[in-house]
């Protein structure tokens, strides 16, 4: 029997806790509708958490002769009264003509005092082609809510959502075909009355109805500052030098606007922040940081060192780039003073990357050198009463060439103090960014909704395959069918999830086994899985400073279930001779400086002549080995020469030397060839990354698909290996939002190009649980709880059949209804190694379409983070690390 504990303490409670789940679907401008008197508490906290407007549903049943209790059917008082009669019960019932109506108008004398009592002459709330939640405190039959359901519908709303904190499933049922999404947070089979649900469940009087009635807004015009109160604010810290600032997003926003002030201001001056909470409302995410460190701030020449400035814009840039929340928004600079000059030297910098620039009271002058090469449409706004600065923008829009524009505002002055001047420069401002900053896509696809009927649960019910645990051999046994694959790509949501390990390493040990699977490459740097490597087949220890994976995100492979995988590589390559041993190896390029001293230590042993030569190549890059970042930054500066050209020419210089340098050890050399790779892609990759993340990201796949490429090339046709990467990474990018929108290719997508069907994509995820991640870049690791899946996504569809562990398998024939159920478009939820479950929406979900996506997808519904190992301290064993764990 379900055990059915006190969810809600009372309906206030459940109301809040409803509320959480329909914040999460961001409604467009919803319009709250309660069913009194027991839904009015519980919908008051709905509309205040969406500031949203309220209003009742009115029902009265209209019971049988004899019978009061058995409904006839029911008047609904909305935006207008509407009768609903069930003919077949009233036939049944032998009602005549006069019964109905008595009926009928005693109800209605009753629906009209009650709205007298409650709304008074408030008018009512018009439906038409908007999206209604209409919430109660819970179903018994779903009668009453049918009938409420279908009198709205006449009233023509575009998305009628029911929730409700508790009720059976037979009652959700019944409703099911009224409206498009229900909301129940405790959908019950045991039910025992939905006062069983709440500690406080009392009889409400019409006095509290009404005070509660009083605490919300009844009317559309009133909630107009929706956006402004559900806008996500948060400190953050723009790295090097861990530079203050505070970041809002509102919902859905057209593009960010990052600020350069100038005279010294900081980003929590009066005026700043005013100009930032304008754009807010406008649709812009603003980011205000101040530009100085308070060292720096001491020295006022610093105020006037315009190459500074710049270079902190530029480096404020580069971190939205790495935020998944904000990467794709489009860039807008504003500058005021001599924050204007930087903003338009880091334009011309950061070319493309920047979509507009504008200018309030600024000294562009103070970047006229620059003023040629800037590409971005720049707004240059100054005061009437501004003489002198008129005239300096007067002479650096002459050396603009970009698409620009000069705006004086009448009877402003130089800090634009004069009454409405600020407002009109605002206004001149957004207006710019409006026309300039535009998002890839500006609207996104209506997600397919969770399937409201048993039937359609069975479906998808029928289709999983449950799995045992991970622990029984019989789990990895189920993937016997990619044994004759010869790639099989094993995802993760997430690079902190103690299952996908677990389940990937029993896959992979399967295909080693029963399918002479030789290699295994994952989401992890060449040089640092080549220490792996050493160590798994057995091969003389390396060294590696520092030792392997020990930079951010150092959980990733350093954590018990990676550990207990590579010593069972150790284990089963010990019994085999040394050229039938499984392989292991890294597609990723971030190590740049191990792999510059992996090839320098392998020419200094095959070839002197040719390892001085490539010291002195990549000596350009030796100014920047700790910080690979600050090459790419430095290399947008005019006048720069990067190091592309002598990177490269060390890569062709060893082909060139390739028969000779093979004939000493070719998988030495095969190891030195793709380090060198690494180094010019990864050269490309810190360049690339200042103008958009989907050019980095591109780059970066690329790099790994070569890289897989190269191993099976080298491999034979014959041999299979086995990929670990993020779900991001070995989905076909085509079918999601990545490439539909961003442009984005992946791993999977190009082997599926190049392989075709002798490749296979196997996705995972889950609904709920911990996760290994970090709050920031280089942050510390926390164990963070999942949050609860939105009901548009994959997740809570997967959750919804309520099987454990299961495999979809995209590719074995179904039922005939499986494939339409699952083949629209819904959110998929990705976590990397960053999760920040406050605004999870716009970082961590985005659209998809599974069964294009992966061939097979394996579901755990819940789940715990990874246990990662001790950071090492002592330099002797990090030496040693893996051989030493």
């Amino acid at each position: 029997m379900e055990h059915t504990p006190l969810t809600f303490t009372d309906r206030a409670d459940a109301g809040r806790q409803l509320a959480e789940v329909l914040a999460a679907l961001e409604l467009d401008q919803p319009l709250i509708y309660a069913l009194p008197r027991g839904g009015v508490p519980v919908a008051v906290e709905v509309a205040k958490s969406l500031h949203a407007p309220l209003d009742l549903l009115l029902v009265r049943k209209i019971g049988a002769p004899g019978n009061p209790e058995v409904a006839l059917g029911a008047i609904v008082e909305g935006a207008t009264q509407e009768i609903v009669i069930n003919h077949d019960l009233l036939k049944l019932s032998g009602a005549d003509d006069t019964f109905l109506a008595r009926a009928v108008a005693d109800q209605r004398a009753e629906l009209k005092r009650r709205k007298i009592r409650y709304l008074g002459d408030q008018p009512r709330l018009e439906p038409k082609g908007r999206t209604v939640v209409v919430v109660d405190d819970g179903l018994a039959t779903g009668a009453t809510m049918k009938a409420a359901l279908i009198g709205l519908k006449r009233g023509n709303p575009e998305r009628i959502v029911v929730a409700l904190p508790v009720a059976p499933k037979a009652a959700l049922e019944e409703i099911s075909d009224q409206a498009d999404d229900i909301i129940c947070l405790h959908p019950a089979t045991a039910f025992r009355g939905v006062g069983g649900f709440y500690r406080d469940f009392h009889q409400l009087t019409d006095d509290e109805t009404v005070a509660l009635l009083r605490q919300v807004s009844t009317s559309t015009t009133n909630c107009a500052n929706t956006v402004t109160k559900r806008t996500h604010k948060r400190q953050v810290a723009i790295p090097p030098f861990g530079l203050p600032g505070d970041l809002t997003v509102p919902p859905n926003p057209r593009g960010i606007i990052l600020f350069a002030h100038g005279s010294g201001s900081s980003r929590s001056s009066p005026r700043n922040t005013y100009v930032a909470r304008k754009l807010n409302a406008e649709g812009f995410a603003t980011l205000l940081f101040d530009l100085l460190t308070p060292q720096e701030g001491q020295d006022r020449r610093n105020v006037f060192a315009i190459p500074l400035l710049a270079e902190r814009v530029i480096e404020a840039s580069i971190w939205i780039t790495s935020e998944p929340d904000l990467e794709d928004l489009p860039l807008g600079l504003f500058g005021a003073s001599t924050g204007a000059g930087a903003a338009l030297v880091a334009a011309a910098e950061l070319k493309g990357r920047v979509a507009a620039v504008v200018s309030r009271g600024g000294r562009p002058d103070l970047a006229m050198e620059f003023l040629p090469q800037v590409s971005s449409p720049t707004l240059l706004i100054v005061g009437s009463l501004d003489h002198d600065v008129i005239r300096l923008n007067e002479q650096a829009l002459v050396a603009l060439k970009c698409e620009k524009k000069l705006e004086i505002v009448s009877g402003a002055g130089h800090l634009f103090e004069e009454t409405g001047t600020l407002d009109s420069a605002v206004d001149r401002a957004a207006n710019w960014f409006k026309i300039h900053l535009r998002a890839q896509s500006t609207t996104q696809p209506k997600p397919a909704s969770p399937p409201k009927t048993d039937t359609a649960r069975s479906v998808l019910r029928a289709a999983a395959e449950p799995l045992p645990h991970i622990n029984d051999p019989d789990f990895a046994t189920a993937f016997d069918r990619f044994g004759s694959k010869r790639v099989v790509l094993l995802g993760e949501a997430s690079h902190g999830t103690s299952e996908f390990y677990r389940a990937r390493a029993a896959i992979t040990r399967r295909l080693i086994e029963k399918h002479g699977f030789s290699s295994v490459a994952v989401e992890a740097d060449w040089p640092d899985a080549a220490m792996v490597d050493r160590y798994v087949r057995q091969k003389r220890p390396g060294s590696m400073k520092p030792s392997p994976f020990a930079r951010f995100p150092t959980w990733m492979w350093r954590n018990v279930e990676f550990d207990a995988f590579t010593r069972y590589l150790e284990q089963y390559n010990r019994a085999r001779k040394a050229d039938d041993r499984v392989a292991f190896y890294g597609l990723d390029l971030y190590n740049m400086n191990a792999s510059i001293a992996a090839v320098l230590a392998y020419l200094d042993r095959v070839d002197a002549a040719a390892a001085e030569v490539a010291r002195s190549r990549y000596a350009c890059l030796s100014e920047w080995a700790n910080d690979p970042v600050a090459y790419g930054r430095a290399a947008l500066t005019p006048g720069f020469s990067d190091c592309e050209v002598p990177v490269r020419k060390i890569l062709i210089d060893l082909f060139m030397k390739q028969l000779v340098y093979t004939g000493n050890d070719g998988e030495q050399f095969f190891d030195a060839a793709q380090n060198a790779r690494l180094v010019a892609s990864a050269e490309q990759y810190y360049r690339v990354m200042y103008y958009g993340s989907h050019l980095s990201w591109n780059l970066r796949d690329q790099h790994m698909f070569q890289t897989l490429r190269q191993i099976l090339n080298r491999s034979g046709p014959d041999k299979k290996i086995v990929v670990w990467a993020h779900n991001s990474h070995i989905g076909d990018a085509r079918h999601t939002d990545m490439g539909r929108v961003r442009g984005e290719l992946n791993i999977g997508q190009l082997c599926r190009e190049e392989y075709g069907d002798t490749a296979a994509l196997i996705g995972f995820g889950t609904a709920s649980g911990t996760v290994a991640a970090a709050s920031e870049w280089d942050a510390p690791m926390e164990t963070k709880d999942i949050r609860p899946p939105r009901p548009e996504s994959y997740e809570a569809l997967c959750h919804s059949i309520n099987v454990e562990r299961f495999l979809w398998d995209f590719k074995k024939e179904q039922s005939p209804e499986f494939l339409p159920l699952v083949n629209q478009q819904r959110l998929e939820r990705y976590i990397g190694v960053i999760y920040r479950p406050d605004t999870e929406r716009a970082s961590h979900y985005s659209f998809a379409t599974l069964p294009k996506q992966y061939d097979a997808f394996v579901w755990f519904d819940q789940t715990k983070a990874v246990t990662a190992l001790p950071t090492l301290t002592n330099a002797a064993e990090d030496e040693t690390y893996p051989f030493g764990l």
